[in-house]
């Protein structure tokens, strides 16, 4: 029954946005008769062109996609959705890229992209700015909307790019492409969805506990356990400094509650924050006498793998789509502090209702995150799933079951957030090749074969191809 509907509902979705969402143009790209890229692009009733840059070997659109504010009810508003398309060849594979934030206007190409040498349509995520209805109903952000969001931009660009399509993204990306195919589970070809965190239930998070108990090195451990504690110990002072810091800033600490709270916040961020983005070589890097070290040096380093400017309004602000559907749907993890005694503590974890204006209200779906769990369990067909030994947001991931089908989830031994399937051993970097390759449509007999044969199609472009983890505020996926 439940099917049933969610079919009929893309039906009526379809129907209403045909005739709301697209009047710049009535003719469709098949009947242009144009040859030329652009042209057939801008074809596409509700596309308009940002801007087009160039770059050697492709041609890269930034453009704006009209989509219904409420894809239940398309004929009540519309907003304009950012997109961009890294454009390769009509003849070649399409990979449907989304990071779950703001999509990045500079061309940029994800590693399947490079392995399959094809094009990429990248989405930015509703309600991160500009993509953001005006006024802006918060009820209209949740992640059957953004796959709603997905399915129209493959419905309208399917026309165009006519072969196989994968979907992909990295962190809150992977957990898009994830909730696009559990609701649009015909639309792509294969999913590689890369350390996408699964908070099935939101209130057990003793799986990140454990992980922190085990991660990395003891040495490595305590070193971060020290400076976190110490920065705790010395409040008093260190709290002085952030007050004269955020005046000199200009920031203000109006949505988390106090400057007090948005001090703890950081330091709470710091264990995870080094976990999330550096590597076990890095622990050099962390005063090893976090009691003899001077409030400068306890400083710096929360500074730089926490950010003292994340809790402020200004840093939040950007993210409060995050935290809306943190608070909403998505659920967030809570870690306890074994290491530090809790008169140290006056806070603990904020949930995610701490870091949006109370003007905005929130609540909580529990059976969000348990129906996406279920169904990856029991219906995954063609999905990979790729996570990082070190990551924290591996601690929770997501598993396969009896029904899944040529699904896989593998573990880049070392690596961290940004881990990636260069990174797996040689044999699972083999495989999860290969089989982004077949779903894609462009492997060869001799992958087919022997998957050991497999390797990107498209040349490595120092540019192009960025694999270092792109820096953003922690405990944020």
């Amino acid at each position: 029954m439940r099917k049933a509907l969610r079919w009929l509902l893309a039906l009526t979705v379809l129907i209403g946005t045909l005739s709301t969402a697209g009047a710049a143009t009535a003719a469709g790209p098949e009947a242009t008769g144009t040859t030329d890229i652009k042209e057939k692009l801008l074809s596409v009733p509700g596309m308009s062109l940002v801007e087009e840059k160039p770059y050697t070997g492709y041609r890269f659109f930034v453009l704006n996609y009209t989509q219904p504010v409420d894809h239940r009810h398309p004929s009540k508003g519309t907003f304009q959705q950012r997109i961009t398309v890294l454009h390769k060849d009509e003849a070649r594979p399409t990979v449907f890229f989304t990071g779950g934030y703001n999509v990045s206007t500079t061309p940029r190409r994800s590693e399947p992209t490079q392995i399959v040498d094809g094009n990429q349509v990248s989405m930015e995520y509703r309600f991160f700015t500009p993509s953001r209805p005006d006024p802006a109903d918060w009820t209209k952000l949740d992640i059957w909307q953004a796959a709603s969001d997905q399915h129209r931009i493959f419905k309208a660009l399917k026309k165009i790019y006519s072969e196989k399509w994968v979907s992909t993204g990295g962190s809150k990306g992977g957990m898009t492409a994830t909730y696009y195919e559990r609701f649009y589970p015909r639309d792509m070809d294969g999913v590689v969805a890369y350390v996408a965190p699964n908070d099935v239930v939101n209130n057990e998070d003793s799986a990140y506990d454990r992980f922190f108990a085990t991660v990395g090195t003891k040495e490595c451990r305590d070193r971060l356990n020290g400076v976190q504690r110490e920065a705790l110990v010395r409040r008093e002072p260190m709290e002085k400094r952030y007050e004269a810091y955020a005046a000199e800033n200009g920031y203000t600490f109006d949505t988390v509650g106090s400057l007090d709270k948005a001090y703890e916040a950081t330091v709470l961020d710091y264990v995870w924050g080094f976990w999330q983005y550096s590597l076990l070589s890095d622990c050099d890097t962390i005063p090893a006498d976090a009691k003899n070290a001077t409030d400068d040096d306890i400083w710096s380093s929360i500074d730089t793998i926490a950010g003292f400017s994340f809790y402020t309004d200004q840093g939040l602000e950007p993210y409060t789509p995050y935290f809306y559907q943190a608070g909403t749907q998505l659920g967030a993890p809570t870690i306890v502090f074994p290491h530090i005694e809790k008169k140290y503590i006056r806070y603990g974890y904020l949930p995610p209702r701490n870091f949006v204006p109370r003007s905005i209200p929130m609540k909580f779906q529990p059976s969000a995150m348990k129906d996406v769990d279920n169904w990856v369990r029991h219906n995954a067909n063609q999905m990979l799933y790729v996570y990082g030994e070190n990551d924290p947001w591996g601690a929770e991931q997501f598993r396969l079951g009896k029904g899944a089908k040529d699904s896989y989830v593998f573990t880049a031994p070392g690596l961290n957030h940004g881990a990636n399937v260069a990174g797996l051993v040689a044999d699972e970097k083999a495989l999860a090749t290969a089989k982004i390759l077949k779903w894609a449509g462009v492997a060869s007999s001799a992958v087919q074969s022997d998957p050991a044969a497999a390797k990107p199609l498209a040349k490595f472009d120092s540019k192009l191809d960025v694999r270092d983890v792109e820096r953003e505020p922690t405990l944020r996926p």
